[in-house]
């Protein structure tokens, strides 16, 4: 097997300069760079990244932490963040707590000893979190995605949760409804949840409507009808639902259209996301987006900006209403 000497001589340099050819090539010239890289291509010479960086002291690695990979809304974060930080010469090492806050503080420990030069993180509850506790005495910079700032002490990349749900709460009021309910997954597993059901309620209260108790479902992205069944019946019953991400609204779309009910007519339905899925089904779920690309990349960035020591304390990410066939105007009931 070809070494860095063997790549030298054959490239006509030093040693040094071969090693510094892969290491900074921009402090060579360009044509010694050319020979370098065409002599370990003809003698099939690759670079020992790892010593490297036991040199440097950084892996150029950002550990990654998402609830799941099944919702494209973290899928869409990621690809978005792995082409951000390839382009700063940066690798992603991804893993999932599967919404369980008992795995957080394992997948963390896990990337610290890898020696990730940053973490960029989504945790179940920001303001009440082990894992970050146990981060405020560690030096490896910590950025959080989707998790409101809070308390917690960490900069955080994502929407203003609060404000994207009223958002969605008053277009079902300007719609006409007024007997408007939320639907979640397990609260203690999502401070996101928790803030939007917060605006809704806000939204609620500020056009003088009641609103109602929030309907938990046992998984985060499956509906269950039976426990919305009863808001659905009386003259109290709904007409509109807003759903805390897309593909539970999705579900319970499904669930409700397999029950008879008819979507918007009997139930408007709103979802929180906006990803792509819910503008090719029918009726085309109206829904709140979030910028997950640019919420990627601006994580990437944020983070390697406090890698170089600098301070972020980064603005909300714009979110925007996309009106779909999913909510309409309630009929009389």
């Amino acid at each position: 097997m070809a070494d860095l000497l063997t790549v030298a001589k054959l490239a006509g340099v030093s040693r040094a300069t071969a090693a510094r050819a892969f290491s900074s090539p921009e402090l060579v010239r360009p044509a010694t760079r050319e020979r370098v890289f065409n002599a370990a291509q003809q003698l099939a010479f690759r670079p020992n990244k790892v010593a490297q960086q036991l040199r440097s002291q950084a892996t150029q690695m950002i550990g990654v932490m998402v609830p799941s990979l099944d919702n494209p809304v973290f899928a869409e974060q990621l690809q978005a963040m792995e082409v951000a930080a390839r382009e700063a010469g940066y690798s992603l090492i991804v893993t999932t707590s599967e919404y369980s806050p008992s795995r957080e503080g394992d997948i963390v420990e896990e990337m610290l000893r890898q020696r990730v030069d940053g973490l960029v993180l989504t945790v179940a509850e920001a303001d009440n979190s082990a894992v970050l506790d146990k981060l405020r005495v560690e030096s490896t910079p910590c950025l959080l995605v989707y998790n409101p700032p809070g308390n917690s002490g960490f900069p955080s990349v994502g929407v203003d949760n609060r404000a994207a749900s009223a958002d969605a709460t008053r277009h079902l009021i300007a719609l006409g409804h007024k007997r408007i309910g939320m639907v979640a997954g397990p609260l203690l597993q999502s401070d996101r949840a928790q803030q939007r059901f917060e605006g809704y309620c806000h939204a609620m209260d500020e056009a003088g409507l009641m609103p109602r108790p929030l309907v938990e479902m046992a998984h985060h992205t499956q509906a269950d009808l039976t426990r919305l069944t009863s808001a659905l019946q009386g003259a109290d019953a709904l007409t509109g639902v807003i759903c805390t991400n897309d593909l539970l609204a999705i579900s319970l779309m499904g669930e409700l259209q397999r029950a008879g009910f008819r979507v918007p007519d009997d139930l408007s339905v709103m979802g929180f996301d906006g990803i792509a899925l819910g503008k090719h089904l029918y009726p085309s779920l109206c829904t709140i987006e979030q910028p997950r690309a640019d919420i990627g990349r601006s994580a990437v960035h944020t983070l390697l900006a406090m890698i170089r020591g600098e301070r972020c304390a980064p603005a909300p990410m714009p979110h925007a209403l996309r009106k779909g066939e999913s909510a309409g105007t309630p009929a009389s009931r």
